[in-house]
């Protein structure tokens, strides 16, 4: 008589979601007047408010069509029998590609315009579902090049393109504020919206699965274009090359605040680019079998719920100062990664420390945005913001290729140079913080 030995698969409770959904209900709509959003106004419709309605929607679209293939490629992958060993390579070129090319497109998007840019962005995933829905081939290589470049473009021209129409409407720095948390928010959740579609379109023909995939990509992306196109006007950049690098050099090049603030972009960004590599591989370390897909929810609903906390802290009645409450939650990161990297630990245990590390990326985030309006002028933003993410980049290009090609480096080490980089982002924000104290000071003793 044969022996049936079941097997339980790890599952999160399903109340989480439900408390997660609660409690970021209550904290948005119970906050204080002068801390709530004009996005949630119900008074009479005005420039202001169709510019923040406009941009969230077609950010959350844009989200929707970046969260697609981030779900879904390696399930794609898998299904054409491509190894985990084969795919470091096209991970590799993609870190590749965004080092040596997408660095510089923030530069260029300051320079042609944000809007152009954008609009490539959308031009690289609608070629990416054209080739791939008529050749019926996974086309690892061009995915890797094109989306790399998408994704460069999308960590910085959208935002910069909402502040510099924020800028234009003369609108006041707490409503350019209430603009980073709620694309924190629309961000987080169009992904999750992207993992339901998804699901939705799979069926027992994988085939089918794959081209559903495409299609809904293909057509979202033409949504976007034309709402793009048609609904969204930019005036021409009146600034020459020459004009650009000495503003660049004199902004930014000679700023050691942006420095300090550059490399704690980089850090944060190095940070989360090791999380969504290693989170999978570190959850199932012990082989019991888990459902990754109920558990990549979790994260982005932590995110939404820290990114509601954003205008508690700073608007609402708690007012903390943005640099000290900074250097808390990337302590508080790193010791995240630090325990997950020190020794294995309990599923459920692993699940609660990254929801604690998304929940503070949730208000580091907007935090960023903020100190970038605060130090970093309109002209250069996107120059600054594609510009800083070289080291995170390089580095990770490095240890991907070590640890991923050589088997060189383990998946604990990469999660402990990211919990060192966390540590030393707080110490450049805390030399930020004492540097704006003496700058104040100075201030009032003229």
């Amino acid at each position: 008589m044969g022996v049936v030995i079941e097997t339980e698969v790890w599952e999160p409770n399903k109340a989480l979601y439900i408390f997660i959904f609660i409690c970021c209900f209550f904290s948005i709509f119970c906050l204080p007047n002068k801390a709530t959003p004009n996005v949630f106004d119900h008074a009479p419709s005005s420039s202001l408010l169709r510019f923040q309605r406009t941009f969230l929607l077609f950010y959350s679209l844009s989200s929707v069509i970046e969260g697609l293939w981030e779900v879904f490629g390696e399930y794609e992958w898998t299904y054409y029998g491509v190894s985990k060993v084969q795919m470091v390579m096209p991970l590799c070129v993609g870190y590749g590609v965004s080092l040596f090319i997408g660095s510089f497109l923030g530069m260029l998007s300051d320079l042609i315009g944000h809007k152009k840019l954008c609009l490539l962005f959308y031009m690289l995933h609608l070629f990416v579902g054209i080739w791939k829905r008529i050749t019926a081939d996974p086309a690892i290589w061009l995915a890797s090049i094109c989306l790399s470049l998408a994704s460069s473009i999308f960590s910085f021209s959208f935002e910069t393109w909402m502040v510099v129409e924020n800028d234009k409407l003369g609108q006041r720095q707490d409503t350019l504020n209430d603009m980073f948390w709620l694309m924190t928010f629309a961000e987080s959740a169009s992904f999750i919206g992207s993992q339901v579609l998804g699901n939705w379109l799979i069926d027992s023909n994988v085939n089918k699965n794959i081209a559903s995939i495409c299609n809904a990509a293909i057509v979202i992306t033409v949504i976007a274009i034309t709402y793009v196109t048609r609904g969204w006007k930019e005036a021409p950049q009146a600034a020459s090359f020459k004009d650009y690098r000495i503003l660049f050099y004199r902004n930014v090049i000679s700023d050691k605040r942006i420095w300090l603030l550059s490399w704690v972009q980089a850090c944060v960004h190095f940070s989360v680019a090791a999380f969504w590599i290693l989170w999978a591989p570190t959850i199932v370390a012990d082989g019991r079998d888990v459902s990754l897909g109920l558990i990549y929810p979790c994260f982005l609903g932590a995110r939404m719920l820290g990114s509601t906390g954003f205008p508690w802290l700073f608007n609402g009645p708690l007012s903390i100062r943005m640099e000290e409450c900074l250097v808390y939650l990337l302590i508080v990161m790193g010791l995240v990664f630090s325990i997950v990297a020190y020794d294995y630990q309990e599923i459920g245990v692993l699940v609660m420390l990254f929801m604690l590390f998304h929940a503070c990326l949730g208000v580091v985030l907007p935090s960023l945005a903020r100190l970038r309006s605060m130090y970093v002028p309109n002209e250069v933003r996107g120059g600054m913001m594609s510009l800083s993410l070289v080291p995170a980049n390089a580095i990770f290009l490095f240890l991907l290729v070590q640890g991923g090609y050589y088997k060189s480096i383990w998946n604990s080490t990469i999660l402990a140079f990211a919990a060192l980089g966390l540590f030393s982002a707080a110490c450049c924000l805390h030399i930020l913080k004492k540097w704006g104290k003496q700058l104040h000071q100075n201030r009032r003793n003229l």
